[in-house]
């Protein structure tokens, strides 16, 4: 499997689904089919929707789903260490390493633990991406789960994300909380205790074109 195209495929297609992104279905497609066949079964059944909705729904969804439900949440970082100071040193060294790799942090208006934002990063430095994204797997995992057990299209994706990382992927929750070693924050900021995002860490994450604004090799911040 070409990790470098699971990535970038990954990315542009948990990116906010413009005409643009849209328009690289067929692109996406044809390079899976190539370069990770294996992997192109887990991204087939995003496809085949975008393919026979209206891009309009699709947008819709998409806001739903990542937007205003918690469950969902990109963020990798989010489901590990919460709306707590530590998260903010968190994301900034997010960002030194995409510096020190010699990637400029477009201007997005995301966080840089935004999944589609650490998966073309892991394009770029597929061995270091990987590492970064297996010391994320819980949060993989859940945010997989998660969209499995709603039925969405997305959850493939996730699936074949994590299926380019060691070890097996836990079956269901349960197994997936006990992936995140450690509890919750206990310092949360204006978040309910209800928060499904600490529930689970209660209990014991070649030839595509980048994503428009993502990041890009060559100068620093």
């Amino acid at each position: 499997m070409s990790r470098p195209i699971v990535y970038q495929a990954a990315s542009v297609c948990l990116g906010y689904p413009d005409e643009g992104v849209l328009g690289l279905a067929g692109v996406i497609r044809r390079a899976l089919t190539e370069s990770a066949p294996a992997a192109e079964a887990s991204f087939a059944p995003l496809l085949d929707w975008w393919a026979t909705t209206p891009a309009a729904e699709v947008q819709r969804a998409y806001v739903d789903v990542f937007d205003l439900s918690k469950r969902h949440a990109l963020y990798l970082s989010y489901w590990t260490d919460g709306d707590t100071r530590r998260r903010g040193m968190v994301l900034a060294e997010f960002k030194q390493r995409y510096r020190e790799a010699g990637l400029v942090l477009g201007d997005t208006g995301e966080l840089p633990d935004h999944l589609p934002l650490v998966l073309e990063y892991a394009r770029h430095r597929p061995d270091d991406g990987a590492d970064l994204l297996q010391s994320y797997r819980a949060s993989l995992e859940l945010i997989r789960i998660a969209l499995a057990e709603r039925g969405s299209p997305y959850a493939g994706v996730v699936a074949a994300v994590c299926a380019t990382l060691p070890g097996r992927s836990p079956e269901d929750r349960q197994q997936a909380m006990a992936m995140a070693a450690a509890g919750p924050p206990s310092e949360t900021v204006g978040l309910d205790g209800a928060d499904p995002r600490l529930i689970p860490l209660e209990s014991t994450g070649a030839g595509l074109p980048a994503p428009t604004g993502v990041l890009a090799t060559g100068g620093r911040r």
